[in-house]
């Protein structure tokens, strides 16, 4: 190109990408075609008069974020770069909630209604929330230990409430009990009730995942050793919301769910949005099976698992689109 044609291929690069004409605008203001213009511009790329960088925050990795929403068929992925440092026993990443709650902020529209699941991810994002539409909170389950309710699901949902200064129906109660007639007694009482007609106006849910392993799985903990054996015995891979699925997002051992003050697996599926806050390369096979389940529709996860579950057995179905259920 010489001097003319590089002034011009600037001037016509600037219209475009900075002042954002149209190449119409700028064919008509240079007396050209529109597809000289076109051709002009793509002559300007080729010889790096013009530059195009799509940059992200450094935290956030956007090629494996793509892929992994592809893979299967989430709405929504987004994956945070893994700690240099990080094991494959290190638990989930500590800025995982920060980035859930910013992405709460975006998913989340005013008059929502929003449903918070137990969990260590779900608690920090919550703690994370500096920004919320209007909406509704509601709590999705029990909690680990009503001792600890003020610090954990309970505190949760008023702090979500707080700050988009909507209301809160929160759940005094424990997640699992010693027996169903006792967690049937329970879902009557007044407070836990009202906030179960919440259940089908939940629009958007934050939920995490557990391996089915010591102090990675809540429900794990809380149940007997022989309590433990058995579901193992049923091939259980993965626990959410006191819903234990095997390794092809199958669920199992459903009798626990009797024992539990917990959304249903059949009223999660409903809700439009569900997003799985989890990461650690100690929950990424768990991770796959929930997502196998079809009952999540996003995810916010890190590196280490990304490459995981990009790199496992293809999944067959899109799961999250579909919102297939793998036992039908």
């Amino acid at each position: 190109m010489g001097p003319a044609e590089l002034v011009q291929a600037a001037a016509m690069a600037r219209r475009f990408y900075l002042e954002g004409k149209s190449k119409i605008q700028i064919a008509e203001e240079f007396g050209v075609s529109r597809f000289k213009v076109a051709r002009v511009l793509e002559t300007a790329l080729e010889r790096d008069l013009v530059r195009i960088e799509i940059r992200v925050p450094a935290e956030l990795d956007a090629e494996r974020s793509d892929a992994l929403r592809a893979r299967y068929g989430l709405r929504h992925a987004v994956v945070v770069e893994s700690p240099a440092d990080a094991t494959e026993d290190a638990p989930d990443p500590e800025n995982l909630g920060a980035v859930a709650a910013d992405l709460l902020g975006e998913l989340v529209n005013e008059g929502d209604v929003l449903g918070l699941a137990w969990g260590r991810s779900t608690i920090h994002m919550a703690a994370s929330l500096h920004r919320l539409p209007q909406c509704t909170v509601v709590q999705l389950t029990g909690v680990y230990d009503a001792g600890t309710a003020e610090r954990g699901s309970v505190e949760a949902v008023r702090r979500a409430a707080q700050v988009s200064g909507g209301d809160a129906h929160p759940i005094y109660a424990p997640m699992l009990l010693p027996d169903p007639a006792t967690a049937a007694a329970l879902r009557s009482q007044t407070g836990i009730a009202r906030a179960f007609e919440y259940f089908d106006k939940v629009t958007v849910a934050a939920v995490s995942i557990g391996s089915w392993e010591p102090g990675i799985s809540t429900v794990h903990d809380m149940l007997t050793d022989e309590e433990r054996e058995h579901y193992a015995s049923l091939g259980v891979a993965a626990e959410m919301s006191a819903h234990l699925f095997d390794s092809e997002g199958r669920r199992v051992g459903r009798d626990l769910g009797e024992r539990c003050i917990t959304v249903e697996a059949d009223r999660l599926r409903r809700i439009p949005e569900v997003v799985a806050i989890a990461g650690g390369l100690r929950k990424a096979s768990a991770i796959g099976a929930v997502l196998r389940s079809g009952l999540v529709t996003s995810l916010v996860t890190d590196t280490a698992v990304a490459d995981y579950l990009l790199t496992e057995s293809a999944p067959g179905l899109r799961p999250a689109l579909d919102r297939a259920d793998p036992d039908d």
